[in-house]
């Protein structure tokens, strides 16, 4: 896998205030449009780390011409969990973020997402930025407001205009990117689990390393924003059976790791939460699992 990994360090400083891991596969409009936004709305010395799959659209030649960038080339799409973990090589930080190509940073994001790390006064954690998303998903940690779902159609100035009043609370149960971790955490786990390659379902599995580490703050900073296209990139995937493997692996489902034990979506405060598996999910996760092995 790694025979054909080329890498290219272009930074010359040795340290950063955070590394950001950005995988993108042949997404060169919106990986522009990503990186425009950190070195325009960011505060902090960012470290930037791009991983190319494949990078058949001119991606590699752009970032031939970067040299805040340092990136990794893949001749081949590795997925999400194979990028990350390669990219830990080369972070020049304290701090790891993964951040997807379909997104855009709003200004002090970086900054707010730092203050709140100096509180916490641990590196015990696990935070997110918040995303503002065009379409309505069921996700409750989002806020649902159209700019665009495109770097064709997107109303730029409108967002850069209105995003101050799109801040919310801060919410329960980070898992989704962008979210930040100390490095000793990723370490300690791993990094991404390969068995989730492509990478469906990793976030949770990584949340639930963590768990298992003893993280307890999973966070989600209500004004520190992000603008998230959607998904652009999985719509492309031939998707593995990420649930399945979840629940092989740690002997319940997805849902209930992330509604019982990170309570997904509800407002975060500081007040002990219950933590663990209600009888009635144990009892329909047996049943679940029982399910699987018949198949």
């Amino acid at each position: 896998m790694t025979d054909n990994l080329k890498i290219h360090i272009n930074t010359a400083q040795l340290k950063y205030d955070i590394s950001l891991l950005l995988p993108t596969w042949n997404n060169l409009d919106f990986l522009k449009l990503c990186i425009e936004s950190i070195r325009k709305n960011s505060h902090l010395n960012l470290q930037i780390i791009v991983f190319v799959n494949e990078g058949k659209d001119g991606t590699i030649e752009w970032l031939s011409g970067q040299s805040d960038i340092d990136y990794l080339i893949s001749p081949i799409n590795l997925g999400i969990c194979y990028a990350l973990n390669l990219c830990r090589s080369i972070v020049k930080s304290d701090y790891v973020m993964y951040l997807n190509d379909d997104m855009y940073v709003l200004p002090e994001w970086d900054k707010i997402l730092m203050q709140e790390i100096a509180k916490l006064n641990t590196n015990m954690f696990m935070l997110s930025a918040t995303m503002i998303e065009p379409n309505e998903t069921g996700n409750p940690c989002v806020v649902v407001n159209s700019f665009g779902t495109s770097p064709a159609n997107f109303a730029e100035d409108s967002l850069l205009e209105e995003y101050g009043n799109l801040i919310r609370n801060d919410w329960s149960g980070s898992t989704w990117p962008p979210n930040i971790v100390h490095i000793s955490l990723w370490d300690i786990v791993g990094g991404l689990s390969v068995e989730f390659s492509p990478g469906m379902y990793s976030d949770p599995d990584f949340s639930r390393k963590l768990y298992e580490a003893g993280v307890r703050i999973f966070k989600g900073v209500g004004n520190s924003l992000v603008y998230h296209f959607g998904s652009k990139t999985t719509k492309r995937l031939t998707k593995n059976k990420g649930r399945q493997i979840f629940l092989r692996k740690w002997g319940i489902t997805p849902r209930t790791f992330t509604k019982e034990f990170l309570h997904i979506g509800e407002e975060y405060n500081i007040l002990p939460k219950t933590f663990g598996v209600s009888t009635k999910s144990r009892i329909l996760n047996k049943i679940k699992q029982m399910a699987d092995l018949l198949k």
